[in-house]
């Protein structure tokens, strides 16, 4: 393990020392500082309000230190359920309880019996120089095949939106990337920040270009949800670094969740799916619905122990199989290989498994989300907030669609490996000790 994290840092390290060296980046980089300088220095921010703004929020515990526990995972997925029009077989509400109370042991309950008494040394550390370096790297990887993407398909799917289904999978995956790598560049900021090298104004104005930077490329391929996780994340990393105030991340919430349902609305009047006399909520109600019944479907035809034994989920594997994960749900509840349909975060775990790999699926899920919250908990440590953050993301965004993308899975796995490493190193300081 030690050995291929060094192979990578010396890789990116390399990579990013190429690049900074060019005429091309010289100059990007240093119109980025004269615009942060003009930014940190103008005489508009001192208009916007401090943290003190809405100090109410601040006076609850929960909502200043805590709003993004792992059983937040719970709570939108129960948002989820009450947005559904039909009410749900008895069944599924049976396999719907084992997944709640399996996340809740993994991610609260078992993590109690690790780290007690555990100083911070004892953890991993990782050197920001390589966090940064890595995370340069993953972003210009995305920004690589982002053109490459493009060229693939002969325009910008944003502009001819009938061009996106021309994307070619193998090439806007790595695309993705430039959203671990930008969590990557904020927790080397975030550090920066903790240890005086950065001033609060400077590290959120970088937040915002990042944020800026990487959604212009995902819109432009016309993905809204990748988007969504880049906010999700960087405002999880603000929050946990203590770069935003607790104010600007619960209006931020709700903004974020009126966006949603905005575009989602006059994308339905567009496409003439509902008229504009229909609620907006309407659309987020019919959505949840047809992923609801989905479900009911899959929960039906899973039984117990599942029907494709783990196949669902290699099928996420490119080159695998010619159908991809979502097009497997499509062919099992409607015979159609040529849609894609999302199956919520524990409809692969029952086709795979059923309610056993439902059970086993959102305990584990839980268990790196809560030793990932416990670590960040008693480390404070930016590396550990971005992870975290990147994990908790796509843990909420899988509510509906599921965690089936290639890359999402490897970003748990990856993840799960860190934790795990933690937990044996502090295991062995203790037994030195």
């Amino acid at each position: 393990m030690s050995s291929f994290y060094s192979i990578i840092t010396y890789l990116s390290k390399n990579i990013q020392e190429i690049f900074r060296r060019s005429l091309l980046f010289t100059i990007i980089f240093n119109i980025g500082k004269f615009i942060e300088k003009q930014w940190t220095n103008s005489y508009f921010i001192g208009l916007y309000p401090n943290e003190n703004f809405l100090s109410f929020f601040k006076r609850n515990n929960i909502i200043k230190n805590h709003i993004f526990h792992p059983i937040v995972v719970i709570l939108v997925f129960a948002i989820f359920l009450i947005l559904s029009i039909n009410s749900i077989s008895v069944d599924l509400q049976i396999s719907l309880v084992i997944a709640f109370i399996a996340f809740i042991i993994g991610s609260v309950v078992i993590p109690k019996y690790f780290f007690k008494n555990t100083e911070k040394n004892s953890f991993i550390r990782l050197k920001r120089d390589d966090v940064y370096s890595i995370g340069f790297c993953l972003i210009l990887v995305g920004i690589i095949f982002f053109f490459l993407s493009v060229a693939s398909v002969g325009g910008i799917p944003l502009l001819q939106p009938s061009l996106r289904y021309g994307l070619i999978p193998i090439l806007t995956m790595p695309v993705f990337l430039m959203i671990p790598g930008i969590g990557l560049l904020g927790a080397a900021y975030l550090d920066k920040f903790k240890k005086g090298k950065l001033s609060r104004s400077q590290v959120r104005f970088r937040f915002l270009v990042l944020i800026i930077l990487s959604s212009i490329f995902l819109l432009l391929l016309g993905y809204r949800t990748p988007i969504i996780a880049v906010l999700l994340m960087m405002i999880m990393i603000g929050y946990y670094g203590k770069v935003l105030a607790v104010w600007e991340v619960v209006i931020g919430a709700l903004i974020g969740v009126g966006i949603i349902i905005g575009i989602g609305y006059f994308r339905s009047v567009e496409e003439f799916a509902i008229t504009t006399n229909t609620s907006p909520f309407y659309t987020l109600q019919s959505r949840a619905d047809f992923t609801l019944h989905v479900l009911n479907l899959l929960n039906y035809i899973s039984g117990n122990f599942g029907i494709e034994h783990g196949a669902l989920t290699l099928s996420a594997i490119p080159g695998s199989t010619d159908l991809g994960p979502r097009m497997m749900i499509g062919k099992l509840i409607a015979w159609r290989s040529e849609v894609t349909v999302t199956p919520t975060l524990i409809g692969p775990m029952l086709v795979d498994f059923g309610k056993f790999g439902v059970a086993i699926g959102m305990g584990l899920l839980g268990f790196i989300l809560g030793i990932g919250y416990k670590i960040l908990q008693k480390t404070k440590d930016s590396f550990y907030i971005a992870i975290y953050a990147l994990l908790l993301t796509y843990a909420i965004l899988g509510v509906e669609t599921g965690i089936l993308d290639i890359q999402v899975i490897v970003y748990f796995l990856l993840g799960f490996l860190l934790y795990l490493a933690n937990i044996l190193n502090v295991k062995k300081n203790k037994s030195v000790n």
